[in-house]
């Protein structure tokens, strides 16, 4: 039997999650966004805490939480603000890759770097994904076992603070290569951009090479050790965000739900007419359904089942489905005051928008669930 109990220490973390989501991240939440960056009240807590190192190795002094306790302290944030959890310095998505290769020489300095417990900021580029990243081309330099890096990205989360980037993109022969980037070393370029749509607080920015020339002691991985590694680290990552998904859903729900039980309209409260109770019980069950599928997914992933990597896939195009429907349900429900900015329903939808956007979307996650299946089939035949 599969169990999501959190142990002791872990349920004190998720306790304190909440306290931090609705004493420090909701009331940080606006100031945040027209800031264009992370309050320095939850990024100080949130060192302070472990919050950063989450899913750090032991032995670099992280706390390497399992990823279902993991998904349910990330959960319980977002409900305080998503943008703000999207946009707390420190290791980010990279850390799935740490935890997976932490003896790795290209994460020495890095992990030096750390070991006080301040950990630069890192950004992660996924170039072996076009429908994340635009093209970036990797050429073979012209002195032996060096690369030449050009292109420019799509918008990604971090880069515009971001000291050092992890790269993975196809090489000139084809295999895929990841490259750590020292930020000062490489000359790599943020372009920050006008973006209006949600997560404002998450540093998004665009990410330049200008004939970029790298050495083979930036490559972390390359060929089939390179796909591997991604492709385990990417697995964790999209149950990741789809946990902070179904803490901003959490977060639509709740506040639809008191309003709709203390507004009144024509003698009743409008929680009691059944188009509106009707709404709101779908909406709840898209959070639980969406929310099962992210544990699910997880408690595989700690457990090295086989069949994790197309569970994550699962949760995630689930959680994007659940999150559109939830937060739009909640602007409609607020009516016109679902539009204003005295209510955080519209807020939330954008940022809902936004991390679905630059997440990979619904149909994308599908097709490659799909091709992952016809794959495992043809395999089963063979």
């Amino acid at each position: 039997m599969i169990s999501f109990q959190p142990t002791d220490e872990e349920t004190a973390f998720i306790t304190l999650a909440k306290t931090l989501a609705e004493e420090v991240l909701r009331p940080a939440a606006r100031s945040s966004e027209e800031e264009r960056q992370a309050a320095r009240e939850w990024t100080i807590k949130a060192n302070e805490l472990g919050f950063a190192a989450l899913e750090l190795p032991e032995r670099w002094g992280g706390m390497e939480m399992t990823l279902i306790s993991q998904a349910q302290i990330l959960e319980a944030l977002s409900n305080g603000d998503l943008a703000l959890v999207q946009g707390l310095p420190g290791p980010g998505d990279a850390a799935s890759f740490m935890r997976l290769a932490p003896e790795n020489q290209a994460f020495a300095a890095y992990r030096r770097t750390g070991e006080g417990g301040q950990w630069p900021t890192v950004a992660f580029l996924n170039a072996c994904d076009p429908g994340v990243s635009q093209s970036i081309n990797i050429t073979g330099a012209s002195f032996e076992n060096g690369y030449v890096i050009k292109g420019i990205s799509r918008p990604v989360k971090m880069a515009a603070f971001a000291a050092y980037l992890l790269l993975a993109a196809p090489g000139p022969d084809g295999k895929t290569r990841l490259f750590w980037l020292d930020k000062e070393q490489t000359r790599w370029r943020a372009i920050p951009g006008d973006y209006r749509l949600g997560l404002l607080a998450s540093g998004w920015a665009r990410v330049q090479f200008d004939d970029l020339t790298v050495t083979k002691d930036a490559v972390v991985a390359e060929g089939r050790d390179a796909d591997r590694l991604l492709s385990r680290a990417l697995a964790r990552l999209r149950v990741l965000e789809a946990a902070k998904e179904v803490g901003l859903m959490t977060a639509a729900l709740s506040y639809a739900t008191e309003y709709t039980a203390t507004r009144r309209a024509f003698g009743q409260e409008l929680a009691k007419f059944q188009g509106v109770s009707f709404q709101m019980a779908d909406m709840a069950v898209a959070v639980q359904a969406a929310r099962l599928l992210v544990w699910r997914a997880a408690s595989a992933l700690d457990r090295e089942e086989p069949e994790a990597p197309g569970l994550s896939l699962d949760a995630l195009s689930r959680a994007h489905r659940s999150l559109r429907l939830v937060t739009d349900s909640a602007v409609q429900l607020l009516g016109g005051h679902g539009y204003v900015q005295d209510h955080p329903v519209e807020k939330w939808m954008r940022d809902a928008a936004a991390q679905i956007a630059l997440n990979g979307g619904e149909q994308d996650l599908l097709l490659r669930r799909g091709e992952q299946l016809l794959t495992e089939e043809r395999e089963t035949v063979s």
